[in-house]
């Protein structure tokens, strides 16, 4: 078996997506918003028991494989490495020279990680940063979970190290464990008598550090106290949360991501029980962190430092997680204290002040008006200027009347009137292109099928999934009946398909004419008559889709009967169309027959309005 094929056997899809989006149940099958394009409702399917996945607004679908290649922008070959210690599967070794970047990458920072954690628990140099630890309330257990470490103040210590190990300088230098040394060809270590605490990505990959400068070290430093490695081909400080990898899990149960600044928070508070918090690294939420929240909660509270830079950093983030719909709150920590000193000091107060969090709305208003006065025309206009952005990001019609409807009581003035305020600001604001992917975008292009090819469509849909159908069909339905070029080629392969286990291969099945998805799917790619491998994948790519239809569509059946008259409803719905369409045709050629008035055209006439009668009293059966 193939290293790929193997992955695939031992891994569930539901449960390889789960760690990525929210699904939920859907009959057989899961649904989920799409993570590669805006969507309001969920259009992604899953099927569990094909192992596939499609998504009906964008079109992108495959397997596990190429769901994570879409989603970490890698390679197959890197997503095969990705999924295989999942799996349990131990790849074939590869050569040191023909390793991809990425995983050479990878592999430096992991053992610069081993490394600063063995010197941090095990030598002398690091006493120092262990006392630190310990006063800052750190457990042993946790400096062991979190992987702490410290780099001893050597300019080349873990270059050798990792010299050793077959790592050359531009290899050490692309991870961002190094720095060049101006003018000159020599490398040195980047990180210097400092605490180490590495940063995972949501997989665990050790992908860089935040550095803190050693505490007797810190009078003079020019550096600054926190240094962090520089973006590399995997590390990009704008899509990584610290301490990610270790709390979703404890997200998508509490249905609910704390988001705090730094990384002293978020140990300090997964110490003390409080596993569902994350760090921005003290900086404003991104798009790309928002969606890596929403794999496991659509809810957030944000729990940044009172000063002004702290401030800014929450209302940046609350305006990224309102356009990707999250509901957002505010939490405002005690006394002005952070949250690590909050929770070490008092974690009752800390989980007070979780439970009290103020909606986001709320504390937007409160802090708009702590500065205007309510009564006051100017300060009025001013207060809507800074909330009717706010309002208009609002997805909920229902929440946007009730905060209007707020702000018109706060400012003692007529609802109607604030709601054309906010009326005129929308129409005179700068507006926001749409892009490719929205979703208005997608329902126009689901339109664009005509009745009878979506219901070519759904036929062919039914078929896949419930074979024993496909005789019926084929007794019913003709090729030219079917609509769309793809769906003609598919029905004809169907039928193909289904004609040969059952007339061919009958006495080597065991299941005589069990026509089985997979199997389907493993001929149609060796199809001997395509030479083109587009189009095969074509094929596939649009199977997929279709075998996913059905549940998209109507759901869960509860019985047989059910799915008999939903596809004979199709099948006469498709031959009503064919004889209109012929009867269309004949009625245009009569026409242009007797408009050239000729006795010759007589014989024909006679022929096409009996041919019309017969349809005629087709229509009616």
């Amino acid at each position: 078996m193939q290293p790929s094929e193997e992955i695939k056997s031992r891994l569930d899809i539901v449960d390889v997506l789960r760690d990525y989006i929210q699904l939920h149940q859907a009959g057989s099958n899961f649904k989920a918003r799409c993570p590669f394009h805006n969507e309001k409702t969920p259009s992604l399917m899953v099927s569990p028991e094909k192992q596939i996945w499609h998504c009906f607004g964008c079109g992108k679908g495959g397997d596990i494989f190429s769901f994570i290649q879409e989603y970490e922008g890698i390679s197959f070959v890197d997503a095969l490495k990705l999924l295989a210690p999942k799996a349990g599967v131990v790849l074939q070794k590869q050569d040191a020279k023909n390793s991809s970047q990425r995983i050479r990458v990878l592999q430096i920072l992991e053992l610069s990680r081993k490394y600063y954690h063995k010197v941090l628990t095990d030598s002398r140099v690091a006493e120092s940063a262990r006392k630190y630890l310990i006063k800052r309330g750190l457990t042993d257990e946790v400096i062991e979970e979190w992987q702490i470490g410290y780099s001893p103040d050597s300019w080349d210590d873990l270059i050798k190290i990792l010299k050793e190990r077959g790592y050359n300088d531009k290899e050490i230098f692309l991870s961002g464990m190094s720095i060049s040394k101006e003018g000159t060809s020599r490398f040195y270590n980047r990180f210097r008598g400092r605490i180490m605490f590495p940063i995972n990505d949501v997989n665990a990959n050790t992908v860089g550090f935040s550095a803190r400068i050693s505490p007797e070290k810190e009078q003079g430093e020019v550096m600054g106290k926190y240094i962090n490695s520089p973006q590399t081909l995997v590390y990009d400080k704008s899509k990584i949360l610290f301490g990610l990898d270790k709390s979703k899990v404890s997200i998508k149960n509490s249905d609910l991501a704390i988001i705090v600044e730094g990384q002293m928070d978020v140990i300090t508070a997964h110490q003390n029980g409080f596993r569902n918090v994350v760090a921005s690294s003290g900086t404003a939420l991104t798009q790309e962190q928002i969606k890596l929240i929403k794999r496991f909660t659509n809810n957030i509270s944000l729990a940044f430092d009172v000063d002004t830079a702290g401030v800014a950093a929450a209302e940046r983030g609350i305006k990224e997680a309102l356009q990707a719909g999250m509901s957002i709150k505010v939490i405002e920590v005690p006394k002005g204290k952070d949250p690590d000193e909050c929770i070490r000091e008092n974690p009752t107060e800390w989980k007070s002040a979780v439970d009290r969090a103020k909606y986001m709305m709320d504390y937007y208003l409160e802090k708009i008006f702590s500065n205007l006065n309510p009564t006051d025309v100017r300060d009025m206009g001013i207060a809507a200027n800074k909330i009717f952005p706010i309002i208009l990001m609002l997805n909920n019609k229902i929440e946007q009347d009730f905060w209007i409807s707020k702000f018109s009581q706060i400012i003692n003035r007529n609802e109607e009137s604030v709601r054309e305020m906010l009326n005129f600001y929308a129409k005179n604001s700068t507006k926001k292109t749409p892009t490719v992917n929205s979703e208005k975008h997608v329902e126009k292009k689901n339109n664009q099928l005509s009745r009878e090819e979506y219901l070519s469509e759904i036929l062919l849909s039914f078929l896949l999934n419930y074979p024993f159908f496909i005789e019926y069909s084929l007794n019913n339905i003709q090729l030219e009946q079917i609509i769309g070029e793809t769906n003609k080629n598919l029905y004809k392969k169907i039928i193909f398909y289904y004609n040969y286990i059952n007339n061919i291969l009958v006495s080597e099945l065991d299941n005589g004419s069990n026509f089985d998805f997979n199997q389907f799917k493993n001929w149609l790619n060796n199809d001997p008559e395509i030479k083109n491998r587009n189009e095969i994948q074509n094929q596939l790519n649009a199977l997929d889709r279709l075998v996913l239809l059905i549940d998209k569509e109507f759901g869960q059946f509860n019985s047989e009967i059910e799915i008999k008259n939903e596809i004979v409803g199709i099948v006469q719905g498709l031959k009503k169309n064919n004889i209109l369409n012929r009867m269309r045709k004949i009625e245009r050629e009569i026409y242009l027959l007797e408009k050239n008035n000729s006795g010759v055209n007589e014989e024909r006439i006679l022929s096409l309005m009996e041919e019309m009668k017969i349809l005629s009293e087709d229509l009616k059966r």
